[in-house]
């Protein structure tokens, strides 16, 4: 083996991506040292994004106090480009589910307002050109919080503004812009996601994903009447109709505001990430591509990670072996078109030592050196 590239997401709540590439590229080493190993971080828009674009644009990271989805102080960061004018921004980082303990999960108060506070801070550093990515978050806010952030005021019939999270979605009435950040004006937003769920309905934000912020079934239907109203409300005050566009249920309604609000061009994620890495020609010549995610199944195959990899192999013939914490549907996967697919854990273990960010590394090394040997003997 001359060239292998490994092109893994993260691991979600384990591993990051770099890590998980580093952990692989030992296993490759054991067995094929003088083997050229192109490590490529990547992602699909949440977690890991502002990662896969740290070389590319050749960033610096920035760090400031904002708001998690339940209010309190935290630091997140973002990154500038070489040149100032380009900020890589991560709903997740500030406004993601990872930052709030399961039991204290609730979509009806979560908000994306940190997620404001981290775009207004680079508005204010100067940056112009915003890549926002908005997987991976708490809330079901439609993105008011990130709005309220950069001066948006959303108020109820008596003229008060009510508050954050879902739960305020039922009570907007009109939308007060005489405070917005006037820098937003010369803005450009371009937001990446992978999902298309329009706004609301059996397909939308609430109903797909609420759930697993935290909601029970009478909260999911009120979240969706929120989603609702808010787009009436919109379509009322700036003469968009959100309701059904492809992506606006995104990061619980994030992508909405973002195209009614921010003007915003809505991109698929992972290939927009490829794009700007410029995968097609870093992959050239290679004999094999190592990918993954924490989980593997027939999601897999439609927009994620792993399905951009894939796709992108496929049109220089180079095969694709997938590995994940976790494999279900491998006919599937591997009619779509993998190579093969490897779950890396070795026996079964509980949920929390499987999610152990040192226990994950070395078997993806461990994995990775058993596949390599299999390769090494069949050559």
């Amino acid at each position: 083996m001359k060239k292998i590239v490994i092109a893994s997401d993260s691991f979600k709540g384990s591993a990051s991506s770099a890590e998980v590439a580093r952990s692989a590229k030992e296993g490759i080493l054991r067995v094929f040292p003088e083997c050229e190993v192109v490590c490529l971080p990547v992602a699909d828009g949440g977690e890991g994004l502002t990662e896969a674009l740290m070389r590319q644009l050749k960033g610096k990271r920035r760090e400031c106090l904002v708001h998690d989805p339940l209010m309190n102080a935290v630091t997140a960061g973002y990154i500038v480009s070489e040149d100032g004018k380009t900020a890589v921004i991560e709903t997740a980082a500030a406004s993601g589910l990872a930052l709030i303990p399961e039991q204290k999960r609730n979509p009806m108060a979560a908000t994306t307002l940190g997620t404001g506070e981290l775009i207004k801070d680079a508005i204010l550093r100067g940056c112009r050109d915003i890549l926002l990515g908005i997987g991976g978050s708490a809330t079901n806010d439609a993105g008011t919080g990130m709005l309220q952030a950069l001066g948006f005021r959303f108020k109820d019939k008596k003229g008060d503004v009510p508050g954050h999270g879902g739960e305020i979605l039922n009570r907007i009435a009109s939308i007060d812009e005489s405070a917005v950040l006037p820098q937003l004006k010369n803005c450009r937003f371009t937001v990446i996601c992978d999902v298309n769920n329009p706004l609301f309905g059996t397909n939308g934000a609430a109903y797909v994903y609420a759930p697993q912020k935290g909601a029970s079934d009478e909260e999911v239907r009120l979240l969706d009447e929120g989603l609702r109203n808010f787009a009436r409300i919109t379509e009322s005050s700036k003469g968009i109709n959100i309701s059904n566009i492809p992506g606006a249920g995104a990061a619980g309604g994030m992508g909405a505001a973002c195209l009614a609000f921010l003007q915003a061009r809505l991109k698929p994620g992972i290939d927009t990430v490829l794009e700007i890495i410029g995968f097609d020609k870093q992959i050239a010549g290679a004999d094999l591509i190592i990918t993954g995610e924490g989980k593997l199944d027939r999601q897999t195959v439609m927009g994620k990670t792993a399905s951009g990899i894939l796709s992108a192999a496929r049109k220089q013939n180079i095969p694709v072996i997938a590995l994940g914490g976790y494999v279900e549907n491998r006919e599937e996967l591997i009619n779509a078109g993998f190579l093969a697919t490897f779950p890396i854990l070795p026996y079964p273990v509980t949920l929390e030592q499987a999610m152990q960010k040192d226990f994950t590394l070395h078997n993806i090394t461990l994995t990775t050196e058993q596949i390599m040997r299999i390769i090494r003997k069949s050559i």
